[in-house]
Formats: C-alpha cells, sequence, structure tokens
C-alpha cells in the first residue's frame, strides 16, 4: 500500500526511519493516518524531513521508496493552479449533502404521496364495492317506479279518452235536449 512519509533520523540505530503521514486508498484519494513509523536500512540517500511515497507490503515491510517531489508537483499541478482548493472541496461536500438531504426529503414525500393515493384509492374501492347493491336496488326501484308510471300514464290516457268520450256524448245529449225544448 502507497504512503507518503517523512524521512526522520533513528539516532539510536545511526539509519533512519520514516513517519508514515497519509495513505492511498484509491487513485484519487488519500487519508491522513496517525503517524507511524517504519525502519528503513541501508538509506543514506535520504535526507532528515525529505518527503518520500512509501510502497509497503501487508506486514509492513518496505518495497520501495522514492522521493515525492514529483508527486507533490503534480498534485499541486492537477488540483492548486484550477482553483481547487479545500475550502472548495467542502463548499462542494456540503452543497452535495444539501442536494442529498433535498433529493431524500422529496423521495420521502412522494412516497407519502403515493402511499395517499393508494389508501384513496382502496377507499374509493371500498365505497363503490358498498354502494354497489344500493345502486342495484335504487335502479330497480327506478325501473318499478317507472313501470308504474307508464302504467299510471296509460290509464289516465284511458280516462282521459273516456272522459272526452262521455263529454262529446254529454254535448250530444244538451244539444239534443235543446232541439227538443225549440
Amino acid at each position: 500500500m502507497l504512503h507518503l512519509a517523512q524521512v526522520q533520523k533513528n539516532e539510536s540505530v545511526g539509519g533512519v526511519k520514516l513517519r508514515l503521514i497519509a495513505r492511498q486508498q484509491s487513485e484519487n484519494c488519500w487519508a491522513l493516518i496517525n503517524p507511524e513509523s517504519v525502519m528503513v536500512a541501508n538509506t543514506n540517500s535520504l535526507n532528515e524531513e525529505f518527503l518520500v511515497l512509501v510502497e509497503l507490503s501487508d506486514t509492513q515491510e518496505v518495497l520501495s521508496i522514492k522521493p515525492a517531489k514529483d508527486w507533490v508537483l503534480e498534485f499541486i499541478q492537477e488540483y492548486l493552479t484550477i482553483g481547487i482548493t479545500p475550502k472548495l472541496l467542502q463548499e462542494e461536500v456540503k452543497l452535495t449533502e444539501e442536494w442529498r438531504r433535498d433529493l431524500t426529503s422529496q423521495s420521502q414525500d412522494l412516497t407519502r404521496q403515493r402511499a395517499e393515493m393508494e389508501a384513496r384509492r382502496d377507499r374509493i374501492q371500498s365505497l363503490e364495492q358498498e354502494l354497489g347493491p344500493e345502486k342495484q336496488r335504487l335502479l330497480q326501484q327506478l325501473e318499478e317506479t317507472e313501470a308504474k308510471l307508464k302504467a299510471a300514464q296509460a290509464q289516465l290516457e284511458k280516462a282521459n279518452e273516456l272522459l272526452a268520450h262521455q263529454e262529446a256524448q254529454l254535448n250530444q245529449l244538451k244539444r239534443q235536449q235543446q232541439i227538443e225544448e225549440e
């Protein structure tokens, strides 16, 4: 695993040790770590306070050491010259968190609205089922009332015809009586 380290003199052994400062988590992601030290032998070419990139095995054995100068310059070129600063990154993280909260809130609102709509649909279906027999009863009652109304209308028409016929007879009788009286 790749680490950023600082070279320190080890007075007791007469060599150097590497103080691990940060660990690479992915290609573009580094994390600061609690400083640890790793002993290194045969490194007379490393100056004290020098920053290096150290590749360590899982057992903390040093696999390779190279100066961090090029890596630091590349980092500066890639991120700092275009205005990417820690403050900007923090603002972006804050903005992203706000968006995430807004999206979560919207998602919760949509879920709540969906649940309300389903409850309304269920209530409507329940009412339709409850009102179905009542509707059938009322339709049947309407048909019966219409049939009675038609029958009453037919009787009324017959009664009107009978009345008209009787009026005609009465008028005829009145005319005959007037003729007889004259």
